[in-house]
């Protein structure tokens, strides 16, 4: 990320901010992000909700959450190619950067309308899906890091049901396990 020095009368502004995409260090951003949600879910365990507000808060202005939001929006998703209501599809690398300086900037936030589409059902009805804008869909995953770890650690051990890591095949896997264990202490 490059900076430029404000002048003597405009001080404490920065007047551009551009961040080439191919220079971030993704590793660091990826750990400075796990960092903060190991936090968050450390603070909510506790019950120490000041603080959990605290660093959701600092990660929502968290300059690593917004990258690996960005990339994670815009390269890594699997609907990346899926253009939303702004006919906006997968960015390439100067897009994403200005992406990045974009939300970087953002103050507030009003999301778009969603791109209304119909899949059809095996039963011959259709179902109903909205397409966010790219925009939308990196500050949905912006929020999804600062609100995750909190729910995560109020959820039941014993839940698995549309949480990450986890499935329903693990269920099916864990029973069989308790099943053979307990035919090998009886039998």
């Amino acid at each position: 990320m490059e900076k430029i020095e404000p002048t003597s009368k405009e001080v404490g502004i920065v007047t551009k901010q551009t961040t080439e995409w191919h220079s971030i260090e993704w590793k660091k951003a990826y750990r400075q992000v796990r960092k903060l949600r190991q936090r968050i879910f450390k603070a909510t365990r506790q019950g120490n909700w000041k603080k959990v507000n605290k660093l959701q808060r600092l990660m929502l202005r968290s300059y690593s959450n917004i990258q690996v939001s960005v990339r994670k929006a815009t390269q890594d998703n699997k609907g990346k190619r899926t253009a939303g209501i702004d006919k906006e599809k997968a960015l390439n690398p100067q897009e994403r950067g200005k992406m990045v300086d974009t939300l970087s900037n953002l103050k507030q936030w009003k999301p778009k309308p969603t791109k209304r589409i119909y899949i059809p059902k095996s039963n011959g009805k259709q179902r109903p899906l909205g397409i966010p804008s790219i925009t939308d869909r990196c500050i949905q995953a912006i929020v999804k890091n600062a609100l995750e770890p909190a729910w995560e650690a109020q959820f039941e051990a014993t839940s698995y049901g549309f949480r990450p890591g986890r499935s329903y095949v693990l269920i099916n896997i864990f029973s069989d396990i308790f099943v053979h264990s307990l035919t090998h202490l009886v039998g």
